[in-house]
């Protein structure tokens, strides 16, 4: 029987391409996004992926949706905790609707997918747990105090659950992507895009297939002694400390 994986997001950006990335590397996918129906059902079409809407900052549609998953798939081995959103400003100009959002998206879906799912995990002794953070939750960014303190808590929450889990048999660890060309880089203005490229020494974006190969390698058995890691995947644009 094949394992479960489950990728929030899963159906567009770095989160397609993780969820394609798993199925070609023998699961079985549930890819989860939140509303933009016409877009899941061309990736399914074209992939066979079965998809699953609901909202991750929602705790009650989390726990729903997971249930739901696992009824028809099976139990969750591996979690990818992928889903995001921006919306930048300011701080001074920042609404508490633009704070709570990505709050919500970004970090607080961090504990609604994943404490419904840890306890089998722990009852199986094996889990895969992969949380995707950004080089602005290592470095913070101008205009996205709520995005970065949001991904530099991805970071928090997965070196504590580490601990938390690791003599389980489950490991938990974060990738910072830096900049990848999807839909989200793509919005980015292109004089502002260009200034970010020139930034990066490999002089080029990033691939989302890029990140998709740290996901599978961080959900196989090679990696099982890798836990509370943080995967910095961004072209040399920032180094961070060991």
């Amino acid at each position: 029987m094949t394992k479960v994986a489950l990728v929030t997001g899963g159906t567009r950006g770095i989160g397609a391409a993780v969820s394609i990335g798993l199925k070609d590397a023998g699961y079985t996918v549930a890819a989860i996004y939140a509303g933009n129906d016409e877009k899941a059902k061309a990736f399914f079409d074209k992939t066979g992926i079965k998809t699953f809407k609901w909202d991750v900052s929602d705790a009650a549609a989390c726990a729903a949706g997971i249930a739901s998953v696992e009824a028809d798939l099976g139990p969750v081995e591996v979690l990818v905790n992928n889903a995001g959103i921006t919306r930048d400003s300011m701080m001074h100009k920042m609404t508490v609707e633009m704070w709570d959002a990505v709050i919500g998206t970004d970090l607080s879906s961090m504990f609604y997918m994943t404490q419904p799912i840890i306890g089998g995990m722990r009852e199986r002794g094996f889990g895969r747990v992969i949380n995707i953070s950004s080089i602005n939750g290592q470095k913070g960014q101008m205009g996205q105090v709520n995005y970065s303190a949001a991904k530099a808590g991805v970071i928090g929450f997965t070196k504590a659950l580490a601990q938390e889990n690791a003599f389980k048999g489950i490991t938990v660890n974060a990738i910072c992507p830096g900049y990848i060309d999807t839909d989200m880089v793509a919005a980015v203005p292109e004089k502002v895009l260009e200034s970010i490229i020139k930034g990066i020494p490999v002089g080029r974006l990033g691939k989302a297939e890029e990140i998709a190969g740290c996901v599978n390698y961080l959900a196989s058995e090679p990696a099982a002694f890798m836990t509370g890691a943080v995967m910095t995947i961004n072209g040399g644009q920032y180094i961070a400390n060991g």
